[in-house]
């Protein structure tokens, strides 16, 4: 498997300004309320790195990923994979970046047909897209399960004779299978115990160091991000709160979220900046009916009249960016003294 043509610096996936909204209906002669599930938001991946996507549950990561990777249309925004427009692909040039960018799921037991063997699940994506007879077919998937750590025996068992981590290694086997440029990782080890999560992350990165493959990481793990990634961007409610290199962001969170995230975090807590003592309070509000200013300012601690009214832009602060008119003034401050 040559990665020759995959250098390590390309951007495999571009992202600006992407936006899914839903109509929720609420009865015939009713006018449907819209949910914003994700509201605008940018990035690239690169050949040979990893951008881990953070955030509590219905931050809009999942819908980012069903974007990503082409399951669902973006309402608006554009996505380049390969340098190849997405959003305004044919139908035939969908079908051919389908084969770019692969998903991991997040059950590793319910993600497996238990009726087919493993050899027939990792064949099926050769038999569906490429022309090769049953012979190479089987010699390629025999390849991959010693590539992700595997037996040959294992190619005619069944899944319910794997634990939860083998099983996810034939998950990502299955994954590699037409030689993506990017893979998306929808919280591939939140399922496993901690030791395994272990090894198979160490899987990822070594598969990644030697394919120069470009990830998309979603998690809410900020210990495993921190072990994987190399750019984080946090979401909250749909939308970009701070984004930048990984170091960056661990060693001084800005945005009063982060500091949160990284606080209720164990062993991450109280290391770097004061501030990311902040605790959370309160639920999440509702993608239907968001806070009119910053998405975060009804459980933000420093929130002002300011933050309620008017919902900050993403700006370049301290090596990232960050939409925070806190994390703007305390800069200020500092910088003036």
């Amino acid at each position: 498997m040559s990665t020759a043509h995959r250098q390590e610096g390309t951007p495999v996936v571009v992202a600006k300004d992407l936006r899914r909204v839903y109509a929720i209906s609420k009865g015939l002669f009713h006018k449907p309320d819209l949910l914003q599930a994700v509201g605008g938001v940018s990035f690239s991946v690169q050949a040979g790195k990893t951008l881990a996507i953070v955030g509590e549950s219905g931050c809009g990561k999942s819908t980012l990923a069903r974007m990503v990777t082409l399951i669902e249309q973006p309402t608006s925004g554009t996505l380049q994979l390969g340098g190849m427009d997405v959003v305004s692909a044919s139908a035939h040039d969908k079908h051919a970046l389908r084969q770019k960018v692969q998903l991991v799921f997040q059950n590793p037991y319910g993600s497996l047909n238990p009726r087919k063997r493993i050899g027939q699940i990792l064949e099926a994506p050769l038999e569906i897209n490429t022309r090769l007879n049953p012979a190479d077919r089987a010699e390629k998937a025999r390849a991959m399960l010693a590539l992700v750590g595997l037996r040959p025996e294992h190619y005619d068992r069944y899944p319910h004779m794997f634990s939860g981590g083998q099983r996810q290694r034939i998950a990502i086997a299955r994954a590699l299978m037409l030689k993506p440029s990017l893979v998306v990782a929808d919280e591939p080890v939140s399922a496993l115990d901690v030791s395994i999560q272990a090894q198979v992350l160490n899987l990822l990165a070594d598969l990644q160091r030697d394919l120069g493959l470009a990830y998309l990481f979603i998690s809410h793990d900020l210990g495993v991000v921190r072990h994987i990634a190399h750019d984080v961007l946090v979401m909250y409610l749909g939308h970009t709160v701070e984004h930048g290199e990984k170091n960056a962001i661990f060693n001084r969170p800005l945005h009063p979220y982060t500091q949160a995230l990284l606080g209720s975090t164990p062993g991450l807590a109280g290391s770097g900046s004061p501030h990311q003592r902040t605790v959370l309070k309160g639920e999440l509000p509702s993608p239907l009916h968001p806070p009119q200013g910053c998405v975060f300012s009804t459980r933000c601690p420093h929130a002002t009249e300011q933050c309620r009214r008017e919902r900050p832009a993403l700006q370049e602060l301290l090596g990232r960016a960050v939409a925070c008119f806190e994390a703007l003034r305390l800069a200020e401050s500092t910088t003036t003294r």
